[in-house]
């Protein structure tokens, strides 16, 4: 298995089952879509907390986020998964650093034997120690909002909506900080259009990444429960 970098959004399997239910079914129809959103989501995540939390290098990090995917598939690694004991992208983190440790290990047996190893998970130079939980929960923000966006760009242009789509992403997501965000009045100018309409299209997109966050988010969660704490979360509000 390897990432979907340039295949579009991931698609989810068509059922009212959630991708977590999917991955334990025995039903390749089910399980294989399912394991190939779920990396559509966590594969960046992944290797970004390989490389930063457990701090490999990053093509030994790329190798083996696709070889903790491959071998969760072929083992049913993720099928254990308990949702009354944690969210379900906790629990894959405790196997990533499962995963991750054992990789060390082996690794460190490696030197010791005199092979030659390019991941250094104990560099010196490696910077500042990070919180792993709060890594792996921002690089999946991150994973899950641009798989977002992606879908709703590309439903826009679907659409004919590419200026409101353009405000958008002129407004929300081009800026680095709040306070660089560009007024109405000049996004109405750049735009040819009235200040009135900045208003509507902004809401108009919002409403659809929103929503599209929101499907997203329910497939890879394991419980309404589940999903209203995550939706808090990202949102601030219940989901409607």
């Amino acid at each position: 298995m390897s990432p979907p970098p340039d295949s579009g959004p991931p698609r989810f399997p068509p059922t009212r089952l959630s991708l977590v239910e999917a991955l334990g079914s025995t039903d390749s129809v089910l399980r294989t879509p399912a394991y190939d959103a779920l990396i559509g989501i966590y594969w960046k995540p992944v290797c970004r907390y390989l490389e930063v939390a457990r701090r490999f290098a990053r093509e030994d990090a790329e190798d083996l986020t696709q070889d903790f995917f491959a071998r969760a598939f072929d083992r049913g690694t993720l099928d254990s998964y308990d949702p009354s004991k944690a969210r379900f992208r906790t629990f894959l983190r405790v196997c990533l650093d499962r995963f991750a440790a054992n990789a060390i290990e082996r690794d460190g047996r490696l030197k010791r034997g005199g092979g030659m190893v390019s991941s250094s998970p104990d560099s010196a130079d490696a910077g500042p120690a990070v919180d792993p939980e709060q890594l792996f929960r921002r690089e999946w923000i991150r994973s899950l909002f641009d798989e977002s966006l992606a879908a709703v760009t590309e439903e826009c242009r679907r659409r004919d909506k590419e200026i409101q789509l353009a405000v958008f992403l002129a407004y929300d997501i081009e800026p680095a900080a709040e306070d660089e965000r560009p007024a109405y009045r000049d996004l109405a100018a750049r735009f040819d259009i009235p200040v009135t309409q900045v208003t509507n299209y902004l809401a108009l997109v919002r409403r659809a990444f929103r929503k599209e966050a929101l499907e997203r988010l329910r497939a890879i969660t394991a419980s309404p429960e589940d999903f209203a704490a995550e939706a808090r979360d990202l949102f601030g509000t219940e989901a409607g």
